[in-house]
């Protein structure tokens, strides 16, 4: 059994080597794909710890726009043309952090082929709030002086936006755990589909819904396990999760995650040192042989 954890990143190197080595598995690749505007020098260096590769065609993301999706197909498209067979592609950011032992991880892979994790909510019986970034015009992919006014301009005098062939919307974290066949067939379906690309370049936050209401509209929906291991706090409303510090850290060794986000080396590092002083002390099973 194969994993490839995917990695979309444009921070602090350092913290993605600190989380690869935390991760470190004989049965684990990491694929790194560092944002186009930035430079990919200081990243490079991870190449030198085993089983990492970069990932060669580089988008520009720009966030909360289609090419964040746009950049996460041409990821598995090259992690399925590796030639290598995966049980499951892990998307993480580089702000990501493991809670558990690379054995445990392994261990939770074994026993949980053939389900597909992702997190969702039913946005029209769940999540009204999140209809509005499909049924109105959002202008997110172009940068151009009066955008909004352009913007709300559209959305007064345009009616309601529907997602194409009648899908049932479904959304909620950009983050999954998917067997390699059923992320390609997210891929295909949006890149063969003119109608289905256009719809959602011009949403907002698409990476937090594509994936999601592709699936859930396919026969993959009997395997989909509403759960993507996360523990991410939302508590602070507005776009964007809490930066998790120190006093974070009791709700995290309670959660029962896989993983956490978003932590800041920089800013937070004490928080780091207590997941690896008290969460991934017992990997006795860490294969660190190869550092």
């Amino acid at each position: 059994m194969r994993i490839a954890h995917l990695i979309l990143t444009y921070t602090n190197p350092a913290q993605t080597e600190r989380m690869i080595r935390n991760m470190y598995h004989k049965n684990f690749d990491f694929y790194i794909h560092v944002d186009k505007k930035f430079d990919i020098a200081p990243h490079l260096y991870l190449k030198n710890l085993p089983n990492v590769y970069f990932i060669k065609n580089r988008t520009d993301v720009g966030w909360a726009g289609f090419s964040t999706v746009l950049a996460t197909f041409e990821c598995i498209k090259e992690i399925v043309n590796s030639g290598t067979a995966y049980e499951f592609i892990n998307f993480l950011s580089g702000q990501d952090y493991p809670l558990v032992t690379a054995y445990e991880l392994n261990q939770f892979f074994e026993v949980n082929v053939g389900k597909e994790f992702l997190s969702f909510r039913d946005f029209k019986n769940d999540w009204k709030e999140g209809l509005l970034r499909m049924e109105k015009y959002h202008l997110t992919g172009y940068n151009f002086l009066g955008k909004f006014m352009l913007q709300g301009l559209i959305n007064t005098l345009m009616p309601k936006r529907k997602l194409p062939y009648n899908l049932h919307p479904y959304g909620k974290s950009m983050f999954w755990m998917l067997s390699p066949e059923a992320a390609m067939y997210v891929v295909n379906t949006v890149e063969n589909d003119k109608k289905l690309q256009h719809f959602f370049f011009l949403t907002w936050g698409s990476d937090e819904f594509v994936f999601q209401t592709i699936l859930l509209n396919s026969t993959y929906k009997d395997k989909v396990v509403n759960n993507n291991y996360r523990y991410i706090d939302w508590s602070g409303g507005g776009a964007n999760p809490k930066l998790l510090g120190i006093a974070d850290a009791e709700a995290i060794a309670n959660s029962k995650m896989l993983f956490a986000r978003k932590f800041d080396l920089l800013k937070s590092p004490e928080i780091l040192d207590y997941i690896d002083a008290k969460l991934l002390k017992h990997g006795t099973h860490h294969q660190h042989s190869d550092f």
